[in-house]
């Protein structure tokens, strides 16, 4: 593991076992996310699936409007407390024993908020899940108060706010959810507001020294694990269909034009190297924010695939143009939102611009192509990864030039 450093040098440390928690080098080679962090991400997909399975329910039960708006209650405390994790790890991650204990102990609030998720989903009470959401949440706050004791001057500042804010929106969610229930959605969106300032404002004298390349593996693997995620759902539901219906015909369609749909989105996120975007806080924060609807869709192009399949086999009171919606809708949001956080700003020419958000409407309109409305969307999307890899063949590459390091203030 490449040693810590700070712009002045090596971290110091007390032991093995203990060391000092002072920020790593913006600058610092080979960051790559650690065994750690990995496993992190990996105890997140039992969050997601759950948050899949009962916007799988919702919609089947034919209660659209209150799956939507769950899912992307739950997918946001979700969300949010892997970002906060993620970045306070690019910059203090120490993975000394105090450090891993914390996070395992984060482990436990995820886990606890996935068990959380079927309560507030049917009858909302979120009490399990929002103190799953605490305890990944107050553990934060100890390892930004840990930071704040290691640093001096205007990083102990930031840190110190870090840990006030996001204390103070904790205390807003207990107050919010364990007392009353299911919150009003305005309710919600003002919270949500409330957390996703904290960074911005903690941050706005002195910046973390959080690692480009890293954020984006971080992201990345994220990525990827949605999208296994949408694969491992669809493949449970077509087995299960096919043992109970011996449907193949109607599944196959589905199960291929989900598979490319899948294939294409993870071509499509890593074809270019975003990290020389990441120059500073407001583009970082903007994509980073952004990410909310390509990691939501992601998830949720799985739970379409689901819904699809129970359409097909005659188990949801829906209509073939609404189950095909299910997949439709997420794939398109995912191709638009990868265009504009991710790609865009590597692309040359107009037909390169282009391509990902025409894309996007045309898979929109396979919804009305009939019950191979998934098979269409997934030969459209299989179409765009080869016109994008023809057209950046033909320009000499995708690289779009990169604007040069500035601080991360700017």
């Amino acid at each position: 593991m490449t040693e810590p450093t700070t712009p002045a040098g090596p971290v110091a440390r007390t032991s093995g076992a203990l060391r000092r928690m002072t920020a790593r080098s913006r600058d610092e080679e080979d960051r790559a996310s650690t065994p750690l962090e990995l496993f992190f991400d990996l105890c997140f997909v039992v969050a997601v699936a759950q948050a899949g399975v009962r916007l799988v329910h919702a919609a089947v039960e034919g209660h659209p409007g209150h799956g939507v708006t769950g899912y992307l209650l739950v997918f946001f405390a979700i969300w949010w407390a892997w970002v906060n994790f993620s970045w306070f790890a690019s910059a203090y991650d120490t993975d000394d024993v105090p450090y891993r204990i914390t996070t395992l102990v984060q482990i436990v609030g995820v886990l606890m908020l996935a068990a959380g998720v079927p309560r507030a989903f049917d009858s909302g009470d979120f009490r399990l899940a929002v103190c799953g959401y605490a305890v990944m949440r107050l553990a934060l706050v100890t390892q930004w108060l840990r930071a704040a004791g290691a640093e001096t001057g205007a990083a102990r500042g930031t840190a110190l706010r870090y840990a006030f804010g996001v204390t103070l929106c904790q205390v807003g969610w207990m107050a919010l959810l364990l007392p009353h229930g299911a919150p009003p959605v305005w309710a919600f969106v003002l919270l949500a507001v409330a957390e996703m300032s904290v960074p911005v404002l903690a941050e706005r004298a002195a910046p973390t020294t959080w690692h480009p390349r890293h954020i984006a593996e971080r992201y990345g693997l994220f990525t990827i694990i949605v999208l296994g995620e949408s694969v491992s759902s669809a493949t449970i539901a077509v087995q299960s269909a096919a043992d109970e219906h011996d449907a193949l015909g109607e599944l196959l369609p589905i199960a291929i034009g989900g598979l490319l749909i899948v294939f294409a989105a993870w071509w499509i996120y890593f074809a270019v190297p975003i990290h020389d975007h990441l120059v500073s806080n407001r583009q970082a924060f903007l994509w980073g924010y952004g990410h909310f609807a390509v990691f939501g869709s992601a998830a949720a192009i799985g739970a379409g695939m689901e819904i699809a399949v129970e359409q097909a086999v005659g188990k949801a009171e829906i209509s073939t143009r609404v189950a095909a919606a299910w997949v439709t809708v997420p794939a398109a949001v995912f191709l638009i939102t990868v265009w504009l956080l991710h790609s865009r700003h590597y692309k040359r020419g107009l037909a390169q611009q282009l391509t990902l958000p025409v894309s996007g409407v045309v898979v929109l309109a396979c919804t009305f192509t009939g019950s191979h409305a998934v098979l269409w969307a997934g030969l459209v999307c299989a179409v765009t990864v080869a016109v994008g890899v023809t057209l950046q063949a033909r320009g000499g590459g995708q690289t779009a030039p990169v604007a040069p390091r500035s601080s991360p203030t700017a």
